[in-house]
């Protein structure tokens, strides 16, 4: 038993050892790292919270990405996981070849995060790209996508709505997991579609909905490749999410202390809105076999 014991440890120890050296050690590193001025070269020296009180106070930049970020999120993970909910309903029918579409449309998911398909992306909404291009051909007027801090933002919530398909995958799971004899019942009580859509399909799903919001949500505020590779952060910071000045400030400006404040802020707000969406899921997440709510 013994014997059977250390195998098992040999087996998992490569895993602690990344989840130790890759995760664990650079979270608290950061942590440590935001109290002080460090420039990769000099030895950190100890600040207290005067980045903290500088991001707060003195960093414009800081409350325009920010601002930048809450916009992202509130356009994209909507988008995103409507969009695959949708997609995920037109799938879960019948039909002759459905695998082909169900594998054509989780591909997006699979390149969306690259830097090529950042790139092509680029090349698309560029000032003579395909959608200007079909623009002129409908006998609209061209629209500088990337140039206009009015649609910049748009072209990098395109691309992360286009991201859809792991999100649609778990959707289509759990719509094929709904009981078939609760349609069979609706119909006969003459509910249409729509109306089975929203009395039953949704209310059952509702936590598969819910882990989607949340993964999403902690994606979009991550988000990097995009906005990086797309517009660099501009026009104007229009695009400038937090993750590309956490960038700059630690790895373009070699200001690393001030890039560790950031990052526990970002991820103070993460923890936060993840914890106000799991108190508030109780009022509208549902879940099967669970007791009447008092």
């Amino acid at each position: 038993m013994y014997e059977n014991k250390k195998l098992g440890f040999l087996f998992v120890l490569p895993f602690l050892i990344g989840v130790l050296g890759f995760k664990l050690f650079p979270f608290v590193m950061s942590f440590a790292l935001s109290f002080t001025q460090y420039d990769f070269i000099n030895p950190p020296q100890y600040i207290g919270l005067e980045n903290y009180q500088e991001l707060a106070q003195k960093d414009p930049l800081f409350r325009q990405s920010l601002s930048v970020t809450l916009l992202f999120v509130v356009l994209g993970v909507p988008l995103r996981v409507g969009f695959a909910l949708f997609m995920a309903h037109v799938l879960n029918f019948k039909l002759r070849g459905i695998n082909f579409f169900r594998s054509a449309y989780y591909l997006p998911s699979i390149l969306g995060g690259s830097i090529a398909a950042a790139i092509m992306w680029r090349f698309i909404f560029s000032q003579n790209g395909l959608v200007n291009i079909v623009m002129a051909k409908l006998g609209m007027q061209p629209i500088a996508w990337l140039a206009d801090e009015h649609y910049a933002l748009w072209t990098v919530v395109l691309l992360f709505t286009w991201q859809f398909g792991s999100a649609m995958v778990i959707f289509l799971a759990a719509l094929q997991n709904v009981p078939t004899s609760l349609y069979e019942a609706a119909e006969i009580d003459g509910a249409s579609k729509t109306q089975q859509f929203f009395r039953i399909t949704v209310p059952l799903i509702t936590p598969v909905i819910f882990f989607n919001l949340i993964m999403q949500m902690v994606h979009a505020f991550q988000e990097f490749n995009g906005p990086y590779m797309i517009t660099e952060g501009g026009p104007l910071h229009s695009t400038y999410v937090l993750s590309l000045y956490i960038y700059d400030q630690s790895f373009k400006y070699f200001n690393l202390g001030y890039g560790s404040a950031l990052s526990w802020v970002l991820f103070a707000l993460v923890a936060s809105l993840s914890a106000i969406s799991f108190f508030t899921s109780k009022y509208w997440v549902f879940y099967s076999g669970e007791k009447e709510r008092k």
